[in-house]
Parts: C-alpha cells; structure tokens; sequence
C-alpha cells in the first residue's frame, strides 16, 4: 500500500484497539458455552493442558508478531500484511484469502454461540427450532454488519460496555456455590460419547485466537509499534490466568462430571447470578462477532489496495476513508452462507485450521528474519529467532494433531493461492525478505559443498554457455537448455565490447536477456562481461566465472570458421582442457536436414572418456520434450568383416552394462576417409556426437590450430554436430551407467 493509505485510519491506542477487541473475543463463546465440555471429555488435567498448548502458540505468535510490529511500519491487514512485507505478496496473499475467509466465517461462529445461548433460555419463535435459529442469527448479523459498516469507532465504543458486562459475569461465576439439586444430573438425560483430545483442542483453540482481533485493526492504531506488542501480550495473559482458573474451579463445584457434558450453560448454573452470566454470552459472543466484523473486511482491504483482487472492493468510506463498506459488505455474504451451517462444533474446527495457518506463517516470518540477520532487521522487541521458530513448528504440528486431512486441503488452498498469484505476476512496491532466505540457503549450501567433492553419482552437467545475443545464436542455448532440462545450473554469457561498456548497460543487457529466456521457458542466469575482444573475455570467463564450488564443469560454444581466428581459439579449448573443464562444441548444419530427423548418432572413436560424457550428454538430451521421441544410435566403424561381430557384440554388451536405451551399428570402413563414412551414415540424423582428441602436453598451439582446421573442414556438409571433450575428472562411464538406472 502507498504511504497516504497507511496514514488512514482510527488512530486507536492500546486499549481500546488492540487489548480490548482482543481479550473480548478471547473471552467469548467457547468460554461460556463450551469450556463445560471441554473439561467433561479432557478432564481437569487434560484441560488445563489444552490451555497450556493452545496459549503456548498465540503467546509465541505474540511476542513473534511484537517483534515484526517493532521494526516495521505495520499497516492494515494484519496478518496479511506483516507476512506480504516479509515472505512476499504471494505468500500473504495465499494466507490473507483464506484468512479472511476465516474471519468472516468466525462472524458466523460467534452468532451461532449467541443463537444457541438465547434459544436455551427463551421460548423458541412459532415454528421449527432451526427456522428460529437461522432468523435469529440472520438478523443479528444483520444488525452486526450495519455497526461495523458506517463505524468502526462507534462498534468499539459499544465493547466498552460488553467488557463491563463480561467482568460482572465471570465475578457472578467465580462467586458461586450451587447447591446439589442444582447439579444434580437429570435421571432421563442422555449423556453422549467422549471424544478425543485433538478433537476437543480444535474445538476449544478459536477460544485463544482473540490476537487476531488487534491485529486486524493494525491500520487503524496510531502507533502499532507500541499498541500490538502491548495489547496483544496482555490479552494473551489474562485470558491464560482466566481459562486456567476456570477449570480448577469448576472440578471443584461439580461432582458429576455428566453434568459438564450435557449442559452448556453450566456457568450460569455454577454461578450467583445466573442473569450476569446470561448477559456476558450475549455480550461476548456479539463482541466477538463485531470483532470478526471489523477484522475481516481490513483483510480484504489490504489485499485490494495491493491489488491481489479488484482495488474498487478496498475502497474507504466515512472519516478519513477508514471505513471499508464494500469489503464490509462482502464479508456480510460469506458471514450469512456460514450462519446456515448455525453449528459451533462444526465450525470450530475449519477456524482452527485458518488460525494456526497464519499463526505458523507469523513465527515462521520473524523467525527467518531472525536467522537471516539482515541490518535491517532491528526490533525493538527482541525475540529468539529459535523461539519464533518452535512457535512455527508448533502451529504445524497442532493442524496435523487435529486433523491431518484437513491440514493437507488447508496446504493445498494455500499453495494453490500462491500459484495463482504467482502467476499474475505483480509487482509489489516493498522489498520482502526473499533474497535473505535464498542468500541464506545459498550460503549453507556452498559451505557444505566446498568440503565435497564431485561423484559420478550425482553428476550434472552445470554449463556456461559462450553463447552472445541468444536471438543471434539461439541453437547454443537451445542445446544447453536441454542439457540442463531445469536440473542443473546453466549461464547464458555474452561479450561486451569494453568501448561500449558502463554499469547501466550492463544492467540493461542482462534485463533484457534474462526476459528473453523467460519468456523462452529457459531456466538460466545470465552473465555480460566486458572484454576487448569476445576470445579474450570467453577465456577470462572460463578462468573466474564461478563462486566457490558452483563453477561450471561444461563449456558449451559455437565453432569458429575465420581462419584468422583459428589460434586463439585452439587457446581457447587447450585452457578449458586444463582447467578441467568439458568442452562441446556445436556447429550448425550447413545442409538442410529433415525437420522428421528424430535419430542421435554418437560416434566412437576409442577414447573411453568421451564415450563416457558423449553417452550422458546425449541421454540428457533425450530427456528433453523437444528429443523425448529421439532414437539414440552408438555407431562405432572397424576395417573388416572378421571384426565387425567382435566389436558389435562388445557395443551391445556395454550397452546393456549401463542400461542405455540405445542401439549398436558397426559400420566396415568402406571408404578411405573415416569422415566420409560418417556423413554417409549420419546423413538423415538429427544431431551428432563426434569426440575432439585433447591438446598434447607438448603440442604448441599451432599445431593444435591445425588438427582444429582439418577437423573442420572434414566435418563440412553434415547435420548438427556436437565435439566433445572430456576434461573433468570424473569417470563418465559410470555416470551414464548410474543414470541409466533412474
């Protein structure tokens, strides 16, 4: 959001926007309806643990949540909007939706509590009991919606007034001493089945999310740097002391735990004044309810306003357009579809899922910000990273507790989210802590790496492609990214005269070709280097380019015809030969080939390791889409017949040996020129593998200038080639043998 939008608002202070909503909907209808239950199925010991664990999580997501507040400038939205600004807009986007979704229908839940409280002490309306209900909730949400949309100063006025009632309930309750007809347990009353802990823990937990009621009004507080952490820790406080107590005085008053289970309004049963407990369950639950009311069209709000759905719906209204009426109005819709299902049990659990989503987001955010240690990251309220952490893996491992089905769609709705945002591609105006992450991983992954070394088990081929301008020498990158196939590294590097070099054109080449790729579907870095001259920089890259132990193994590059040239680059191959590097060198077709060419010939010639890497490379390729319909061919030629069923059968046995879906041709030298024979064979194939000899140790460069021009001139007027050479130390045989396997 702007700057002028994150102005907007209330300016609430501690009390009245964060500490009162919150502890409001923390001591809401659970509370009263349904902590009776609670303890009935998880007995006293049972409950307090329950309390114990779900307060573990919103305290942890507290001082979590205070830390952020205190090193950020938080605006509205809330959850939405402190994960936006730290895993990025889609990440709080796939939170924020169904996190809405969560408050709106935590509108309904709290009506259904009020419903349900009203219908047991008064005579139900004329007709069916669920007609009643359903009229009943539909009309308080009515009168809810018309509150919280017109004013949200005037709705927290009026908790003023709903806390006074709820003080004066829990002292009515707290001062009790029933007698014993009263809590006796009616002889014909049906006393159902006990059900689980989890299950019991997701119906108790929306009982402690009340943090996410201060937090919802994030952009309506005037100083929430002091106002979340505050508040919100106090709310999460009191409501512990209060549900711990609780319990321990109603194991106390009640000697039939039964009673617990089969009658909801035990509070006011416990209680002195049982028209004081009354009027806190209408109270709470109706403060909860405007609570939700207030929160979650915030949410929604903020996701317009970053343009993650239509912007018209987070449009203000009122004073200092604080108020979102059309947001208001939409939450309404999804508040009026959940008052249908009117059932508190059901409901409970689908909230659980959405809280303990975000809340794990919450800790998980600080955390890494935490682990990152960027300069920026300076709280005021300091909080372990590993503390933010537990918190996290704690929230994820209660959704799994309670229900492991449930998780698993609540998973999906959100990486589902994520994707589609993704996909759109916007552009958010805040830098989130992303590249601290990846730094982060990058740098753990380098470390452990330097002290490994290469396997032909895990060999890849990471390749810097010299290719320039991809549009002009588009077949190199073509090759290169089917030899990577989204699973190795692959540069893509141009030259760039240094006459023409500066910074900003750098940028702007790299930009621009990086856009190039993408749009290509080509999963490369990019990488300009300035240079007098493209020979010079291509043997400057192939010397530096790399960062610890991720150097690239392979150089891929175009041949070079202009004679003028030849030296410099037979220069070029001896240094990537020594430098323990594999070279392929592709040459176009200068005939035209078959656009039905679907054949991979690989050509040995007797050098092991060639054969080795030709084999991997070539099986890399077939992986690709563009080759996955390819037939790869070992050919290999001998000079007679007698040898012919020798060196077929030692083709078929290796083979076989490394598992390759190719087939062996031995071919009888029937021409005086090897080359010939090859261009015969190959005439109609797609793509050729042939092996380069390495330079000797004592040849100068200009007779490997030589042997370079020949090659060239003997391989005229064949399909696509692929020279290889194998400099790595890395036995190729048994890579393609490993690789074969999978």
């Amino acid at each position: 959001m702007g700057e002028t939008e994150e102005k907007q608002g209330y300016s609430f202070g501690t009390f009245k926007g964060v500490y009162t909503p919150s502890v409001l909907t923390i001591f809401g209808v659970i509370m009263y309806l349904r902590f009776g239950w609670v303890l009935g199925n998880a007995g006293l010991m049972g409950t307090l643990l329950i309390v114990t664990i779900a307060t573990s999580i919103t305290f942890l997501t507290g001082l979590s949540i205070s830390a952020m507040a205190t090193n950020m400038k938080v605006g509205g939205g809330g959850a939405y909007y402190i994960i936006a600004r730290s895993l990025g807009l889609e990440a709080g986007a796939a939170v924020g939706l169904p996190l809405f979704f969560a408050r709106a229908i935590g509108v309904a839940f709290y009506i259904a509590g009020f419903t349900e409280a009203l219908l047991s002490i008064v005579n139900p309306l004329p007709f069916d009991l669920a007609l009643s209900a359903k009229i009943i909730s539909a009309v308080t949400l009515a009168g809810l919606t018309a509150l919280a949309y017109f004013s949200a100063d005037l709705a927290l006025k009026v908790q003023f007034g709903i806390f006074a009632a709820i003080v004066l309930s829990l002292i009515s309750f707290f001062m009790g001493n029933p007698t014993v007809e009263a809590l006796a347990v009616p002889p014909d009353a049906i006393i159902p089945p006990q059900v689980g802990f989890w299950v019991v823990f997701a119906v108790f937990f929306p009982a402690v999310t009340g943090i996410e009621a201060g937090l919802g009004l994030s952009g309506d507080l005037k100083n929430p740097a002091k106002a979340l952490p505050i508040g919100t820790l106090l709310a999460i406080i009191t409501g512990y002391l209060v549900y711990m107590i609780m319990p321990v005085f109603l194991h106390s008053r009640i000697p039939d735990s039964n009673l617990l289970l089969i009658d909801p309004n035990i509070m006011s049963t416990v209680a002195r004044w049982a028209p004081l407990v009354i009027l806190g369950v209408f109270a709470a639950s109706l403060s909860s309810a405007l609570g939700s009311m207030l929160g979650a069209p915030r949410t929604l709000q903020a996701l317009a306003l970053d343009r993650v759905i239509p912007r018209f719906i987070g449009r203000g209204f009122g004073k200092d357009k604080a108020d979102p009426r059309i947001a208001t109005a939409l939450s309404f819709v999804v508040a009026l579809a959940a008052v249908l299902l009117g059932d508190i049990n059901r409901i409970a659990p689908i909230l659980s899922m959405f809280f303990l989503l975000s809340y794990g987001l919450l800790n998980l955010s600080a955390g890494l910000e935490g682990l990152i240690e960027s300069p920026s990251w300076r709280p005021r309220f300091k909080v372990h990273y590993g503390v933010s952490l537990l918190g996290a893996v704690i929230c994820f491992a209660a959704m799994l507790m309670i229900d492991a089905g449930a998780t698993l769609i609540a998973i999906f709705v959100t990486v589902l989210v994520f994707y589609l945002v993704k996909r759109r591609r916007l552009n958010a105006h805040w830098v989130d802590m992303r590249y601290g992450i990846l730094t982060l991983l990058v740098r753990f992954a380098i470390h452990r790496l330097n002290k490994l070394k290469p396997d032909e088990r895990t060999w890849r081929p990471k390749i810097l492609a010299l290719s320039g301008s991809p549009k002009s020498r588009w077949h190199l990158v073509e090759m290169a990214n089917s030899l990577t196939q989204h699973s190795s590294a692959l540069t893509v590097a141009s030259i760039l005269p240094v006459e023409d070099w500066s910074a900003d054109k750098v940028q702007a080449m790299e930009e621009s070709m990086r856009d190039y790729l993408e749009k290509r579907e080509v999963d490369a870095m990019v990488k300009i280097f300035p240079s007098p001259d493209m020979l010079s920089g291509a043997r400057a890259l192939v010397r530096a380019y790399g960062y610890g132990p991720l150097t690239p193994n392979t150089i891929l590059l175009g041949d070079t015809e202009n004679r003028s040239s030849f030296n410099e680059f037979a220069e070029l191959i001896r240094l990537v030969y020594r430098t323990r590097r594999n070279l392929v060198m592709l040459r176009e077709s200068d005939v035209e080939t078959s656009e039905d060419a679907d054949e991979i010939h690989v050509w040995w010639g007797g050098n092991k390791d060639n054969i080795g890497l030709m084999l991997t490379l070539a099986y890399q390729i077939q992986k690709s889409p563009v080759w996955k319909q390819s037939k790869l061919i070992l050919k290999t030629i001998v000079d007679s017949e007698e040898e012919r069923e020798n060196a077929n059968e030692r083709l078929e046995t290796f083979i076989k040996e490394q598992r390759i879906p190719a087939k062996a041709d031995v071919l009888i030298k029937s021409l005086p020129n090897f080359f010939d024979i090859i261009r015969q064979s190959s005439a109609d194939a797609g793509l050729v593998f042939m092996g380069m000899r390495p330079p000797g140790e004592e040849e100068s460069i200009e007779e490997y200038s030589r042997y370079y021009g020949n090659l060239m001139e003997a391989t005229l007027e064949m399909p696509p080639l692929a020279f290889v050479l194998a400099a790595e130390a890395i036995e190729f045989r048994e890579v393609i043998g490993i690789s074969g396997s999978r």
